[in-house]
C-alpha cells in the first residue's frame, strides 16, 4: 500500500475539496469524517455494492446511518468520538471545595449533570491570576461551530432547521451565545482560547489549567500517562455530556472512516483493503489503545480487558460511551455546504466572545442572513 499524504483531519479535508475539484485526486482509498463527507459525495463512490449486509450489521447503526447519504453509503467507519465531561477529580472532592461551593450555590459539588451546572462549576474553579481557568473549548474552525450547535441542541435550539434555513439568531441561540460571552468577559474561559483546536484543549488540560470541560474520549490513554499529563492522570473523571434547558443530552458527535475515490481505478482491491482496515483484528487493536469501537464485537473485547485493568474508570469510559453512542450521537446536517456555513457561523461566535459590548441578536442575525443567503444560492430552497 503506497500512502500519498499523512495529514490531520482538517488538512486532509482541504486536499480532498481541491483535489476533487482539479482532478487531481488519482488515489483509490482516502481518509474521510461524517462531518466532511457530504461535501464531496458526488466524488466518492457507493460503498452498498462491494459491503453485505452481514459485513455492516457488526458496526454501529448509528454511524452506519451518518454514513449514509439518500441511501448510498460513503464511508466505512474506522472509531468514533462525541463530547463527555471530563472534570478534576481531586478539585471535586477536596473537603474545603464542596464545603464552600455548597455554600455559594446551594447544591452540593459534583459532576455536572447541566450546562447551567457547569457554568457555576466552571466559575467557582476559575482562577486567572493563577492561570486556572474554570472551562474551555476549541475556539476557532468547526471545533468552535460544533460547540455551539451542540449547545444550542441542548437548549432546543440549533444551526439549521429541518429545510436548511438558519434558526441560531432565535430566542435560544442569543441565550446560548450570551451565556458563553459572559464566561468569556468575565476571564472563566482562557483569553486565548480563539485560538485553540483540539491539541490545545488537550494541553490545557493535561497540564491541570482547566476544572470541568466537554472533550472528545479520544485523549483518555494521554491524560492517564502520569509521565505525559502529571497532573490530572488519576485525578479526573468522566460524565455523560450535560443537558440543557430541556432534557436532550448534548451529544456532538463523528466518526472517522475510510471512503473509496469515484475515480479509482481499483475499486474492488480498495474496497478489499478498507475491510481490512475496519476488520475487527484491526479495529480492536486501535480501541486497546484508547480509540472508541465503531463495530459491537470490538466493544465487547475492549470492555472486558478494561475490567481486567484495575482502573475502574476504564470500564465506567466505555459504558458511558457505549450509552452515548446509541442515544446522543449526533453529527452535523449532512448537506454539502455545512463547512462553509460553519466558516461564517463560528467567527461570529468568535467576535460574540471576545468584544464586551457587542449587540448579540445582530451580530447573530447578520451571521443567519449570510448562511440564508449561501445556502439560497447553492439551491437549498428551490
Amino acid at each position: 500500500v503506497e500512502i500519498v499524504a499523512r495529514l490531520n483531519g482538517f488538512d486532509i479535508d482541504r486536499k480532498l475539496v481541491q483535489d476533487f475539484a482539479t482532478g487531481a485526486a488519482d488515489y483509490d482509498v482516502a481518509w474521510d469524517h461524517t462531518s466532511f463527507y457530504s461535501a464531496y459525495a458526488p466524488y466518492l463512490e457507493p460503498l452498498n455494492a462491494y459491503f453485505s449486509e452481514e459485513e455492516l450489521a457488526a458496526f454501529s447503526p448509528a454511524i452506519i446511518e451518518s454514513s449514509t447519504i439518500d441511501g448510498n453509503l460513503y464511508l466505512m467507519p474506522r472509531h468514533s468520538d462525541i463530547s463527555v465531561v471530563h472534570y478534576r477529580t481531586d478539585l471535586y472532592e477536596d473537603p474545603a471545595n464542596m464545603e464552600a461551593f455548597e455554600a455559594e450555590y446551594g447544591y452540593p459539588l459534583a459532576a455536572p449533570e447541566t450546562w447551567q451546572q457547569l457554568g457555576e462549576q466552571a466559575r467557582f474553579f476559575a482562577d486567572p491570576a493563577n492561570n486556572m481557568w474554570g472551562t474551555q473549548w476549541a475556539g476557532k474552525d468547526e471545533g468552535l461551530n460544533g460547540r455551539f450547535m451542540e449547545l444550542l441542541q441542548a437548549n432546543g435550539g440549533d444551526i439549521l432547521d429541518a429545510e436548511f434555513h438558519p434558526i441560531f439568531n432565535n430566542e435560544v441561540g442569543v441565550e446560548t451565545a450570551t451565556w458563553l460571552h459572559d464566561l468569556y468577559q468575565d476571564g472563566i474561559l482562557p483569553p486565548d482560547m480563539t485560538n485553540y483546536v483540539w491539541p490545545e484543549v488537550f494541553n490545557n488540560f493535561c497540564n491541570g489549567s482547566i476544572a470541568v470541560y466537554t472533550e472528545w474520549y479520544g485523549w483518555y490513554s494521554s491524560l492517564q500517562d502520569p509521565d505525559g499529563c502529571p497532573a490530572v492522570a488519576g485525578n479526573f473523571g468522566l460524565v455523560r455530556a450535560p443537558m440543557g434547558t430541556t432534557d436532550r443530552h448534548s451529544g456532538w458527535a463523528g466518526a472517522h472512516g475510510y471512503s473509496i475515490v469515484g475515480t479509482s481505478e481499483n475499486k474492488v482491491a480498495a474496497a478489499q483493503l478498507i475491510k481490512f482496515l475496519t476488520s475487527e483484528m484491526v479495529l480492536y487493536e486501535e480501541s486497546s489503545q484508547g480509540a472508541l469501537p465503531v463495530r459491537d464485537d470490538v466493544w465487547a473485547r475492549v470492555i472486558a480487558d478494561a475490567e481486567t485493568s484495575g482502573v475502574p474508570l476504564d470500564v465506567e469510559r466505555l459504558q458511558i460511551a457505549q450509552t452515548q453512542i446509541s442515544e446522543d450521537f449526533t453529527t452535523p446536517p449532512l448537506i454539502s455546504d455545512w463547512l462553509a456555513v460553519s466558516n461564517i457561523v463560528f467567527p461570529a461566535v468568535q467576535e460574540i466572545l471576545i468584544t464586551p459590548d457587542i449587540d448579540i441578536q445582530a451580530r447573530l442575525d447578520e451571521a443567519a442572513a449570510d448562511v440564508e443567503e449561501l445556502l439560497d444560492d447553492a439551491g437549498y430552497y428551490s
